[in-house]
């Protein structure tokens, strides 16, 4: 981990979604981030998609959107 965070977000929805062949953002990138947010108290959902490469899919729009209307 590059640095550690103190703090708490104290259960606030998080949302990563990448592809497993993302040029720009590797795997292990998200499952670090997803390791940051979780020791920060997040509720944290982290998924990998096949072949997506450096995009998004109507499955991450959905779950955003979800996420919006909990909040809302």
């Amino acid at each position: 981990m590059r640095e550690e965070y103190a703090g708490s977000i104290d259960g606030t929805p998080v949302f990563l979604g990448c592809s497993s062949d993302d040029p720009y953002v590797t795997a292990a990138r998200i499952h670090e981030t997803a390791r940051v947010f979780e020791r920060l108290d997040g509720d944290v959902t982290s998924r990998l998609y096949e072949g997506l490469g450096h995009a998004i899919n109507d499955d991450e729009i959905k779950t955003i959107d979800t996420l919006i209307d909990q909040l809302v």
